[in-house]
């Protein structure tokens, strides 16, 4: 046995000689090093230069492919400097890497060390300090957003008629509904998730622009009476699906619920493994209605009023869902959330009185049911304050400061009560609580248009002019969706003449009108007499109606001080003329603006003005 041993001993020295002398060892050691800087600049130029995900993996597989030819080569090749020859045919010592040996093994061992360094720092070295080190893995910029952070994207119709969009985009926003109520979770918004719907982006662009590391998505298929949804879970910054799964179920609205918070289960399950926070988390929610049909309704008019659209129908449709189950209190809610932006959307004849007692009616029974469903306050307080700055119905503007605050703290993703709650503190006079609450939605759902367009609004009300026309040039180039709107004042104030032309054209404002070049010049030149351009523009729009829209906005800077202020407007430089006519003290006092600085407090801008008691109150403005 002693002398096998010292016989296989004697074998692999010679074969390690043998090696060291056909400059194997050093080869590799060259091979390792270049290999692993060349799969660093394939990672960086993969997401330098939007090369598909592949790329570096390609890389890596050829790089090994690669190696054991590499060995070959070295084991019976040498380079000598007449060129490449056998190693037979090589004298001992002839090879270049013969004659640099020490030399290029302090390189060789120099370039593994670091290597080796490097991998240990990228092991051990936090998200942050990896990205400060230079780090340059695929997914490095995601991998730094918030661990516990997930956007749910817009499920995919799989149905075979394509007709059950509201159905699947239904089931994604319940899933995101669920995963809200996770402490600890950070949820993109339902708005700006669902920005991306129909639009050939990649995933890890999706989480790059809304700033979270993991994406839901997912696929809905209604056939008869069975339902498939899949589902899969994605950690985007190393593009690794940690869940998937498919469920096929009776289509009934209990299975429908059951799935939805199974998936949201799953989730948090999946990021617990990771993340200690979610580790024993229980997202869960009461079904909203056992009643399917009232369900399906209730998705289509739900789809309708997110996009704000088909308002008419909407209603008829939460009118049949009610009928098939009336204590369906997200039913109610919506019906009294739509119903409160009809003066806004809809070409009514309806009186402000008649639709707010439908809006109270509807709200009333959905707090009924549940006292802290935070859309039937919201929808209430909207509908309040807009009747009351329309000089239509009285109410108490602090009484619906204070109900927009309990619905965003019942739901504090909810950014239509955040943009209400901006434009009310607008309209008072209380700057800095709008900017605030405008910057927290902006913040909260970057897509969401009107928290968008109102928050450059107040910033140019406020003198802050630069910061207004960057954040409005930023929407923009966002693509987020804002419709006709625009700020003619702040157009005209940075001399943009043909973009103020270009939005005075719109079918929103004056399209088909024929002067807008004139009303451009008026803008620049506020101060003069524009009695009769005001008149041509009422007689317009008279005589070619239009769904309701603040046309104030383009009639007070000019004059026409007989038009009611949009909140968001009132505070400008634009609107200083008007501050100081009769018609504005009139209508501070008739919306109930009075009344709440009075109880309140006046505004930095405004102040008293003689004695004030109920009958009699003065007050002035700068």
């Amino acid at each position: 046995m002693l002398y096998r041993s010292a016989g296989q001993g004697a074998r692999m020295n010679k074969l390690f000689n043998e090696l060291r002398r056909r400059n194997v060892f050093r080869v590799a050691g060259v091979y390792g090093v270049v290999g692993w800087l060349l799969a660093q600049v394939a990672a960086t130029l993969e997401n330098a230069v939007s090369l598909p995900a592949w790329f570096d993996g390609m890389v890596v597989s050829l790089l090994l492919l690669g190696f054991p030819v590499a060995m070959i080569f070295a084991w019976a090749f040498e380079m000598t400097p007449e060129g490449v020859k056998r190693t037979a045919a090589v004298p001992e010592g002839e090879s270049i890497a013969a004659k640099t040996g020490k030399t290029l093994d302090y390189v060789i061992i120099g370039g593994l060390a670091l290597v080796a360094v490097m991998i240990v720092a990228d092991r051990m070295m936090p998200d942050g300090a990896a990205s400060l080190a230079g780090a340059t893995r695929s997914g490095d910029a995601i991998a730094e957003a918030h661990a516990a952070s997930i956007a749910v994207l817009p499920f995919a119709d799989m149905s075979a008629t394509r007709d059950q969009e509201y159905f699947s985009d239904g089931i994604a926003e319940e899933i995101l509904n669920v995963l809200v109520r996770v402490e600890g979770l950070n949820v993109a918004s339902r708005t700006s998730s669902f920005q991306f719907k129909g639009r050939e982006i990649g995933i890890p662009e999706i989480a790059r622009q809304l700033n979270v590391r993991h994406v839901l998505e997912g696929s809905v298929r209604k056939a008869g009476d069975t339902l498939r949804i899949t589902a899969q879970l994605i950690d985007t910054s190393n593009d690794r699906h940690l869940w998937s799964q498919t469920f096929d179920r009776p289509l009934t609205a209990e299975n429908i619920f059951e799935i939805q918070d199974e998936i949201a289960q799953a989730i948090v399950h999946a990021l617990g493994q990771s993340i200690d926070a979610l580790a024993v988390a229980k997202p869960q929610r009461a079904a909203p209605t056992a009643n399917l049909s009232a369900y399906d309704l209730y998705l289509q008019a739900r789809a309708n009023y997110q996009q704000r659209l088909n308002f008419e129908a909407s209603d008829a449709l939460l009118a049949e869902a009610l009928e098939r189950d009336a204590n369906f209190a997200d039913a109610w809610a919506l019906r009294a959330a739509n119903m409160s932006l009809f003066k806004e959307y809809v070409a009514t004849d309806e009186s402000y009185q008649a639709i707010g007692d439908l809006v109270e009616a509807y709200a009333g029974r959905a707090l009924e049911l549940n006292p802290d469903n935070a859309r039937a306050i919201a929808a209430r307080a909207n509908f309040r304050m807009t009747s009351a700055w329309n000089l239509a119905l009285k109410h108490d503007l602090g009484e619906i400061i204070v109900d927009l605050k309990r619905a965003i703290a019942l739901d504090p993703r909810d950014s239509s009560a955040m943009n209400w709650l901006g434009m009310l503190y607008a309209l008072v006079g209380e700057n800095d609580n709008a900017v605030e609450i405008f910057a927290a939605c902006t913040e909260s759902d970057p897509l969401f248009g009107p928290c968008a367009e109102n928050y450059y609004d107040v910033l140019f009300a406020q003198g802050h002019y630069d910061e207004a026309w960057a954040r409005y040039q930023e929407v923009l180039d966002e693509g987020i969706v804002v419709g006709g709107w625009a700020n003619f004042s702040l157009l005209a104030h940075f001399n943009e003449k043909t973009a103020f032309m270009q939005a005075t054209n719109h079918p929103a404002w004056l399209n088909g009108w024929r002067r807008h070049e004139e009303l451009y010049e008026a803008f620049k030149h506020p101060g003069g007499d524009h009695s009769e351009l005001i008149a041509d523009i009422n007689e317009f729009l008279r005589s070619h109606p239009h769904a309701p829209n603040s046309y104030s906005i383009l009639l007070i800077p000019i004059g026409d001080f007989d038009q009611n202020p949009y909140p968001n407007s009132l505070w400008g430089a634009d609107y200083a003329a008007y501050r100081r006519s009769p018609q504005f003290k009139s209508f501070v006092r008739e919306s109930g603006i009075l009344a709440y600085w009075r109880e309140h407090g006046f505004p930095a801008q405004c102040k008293p003005v003689g004695p004030q008691s109920a009958d009699h109150a003065d007050f002035k403005c700068e």
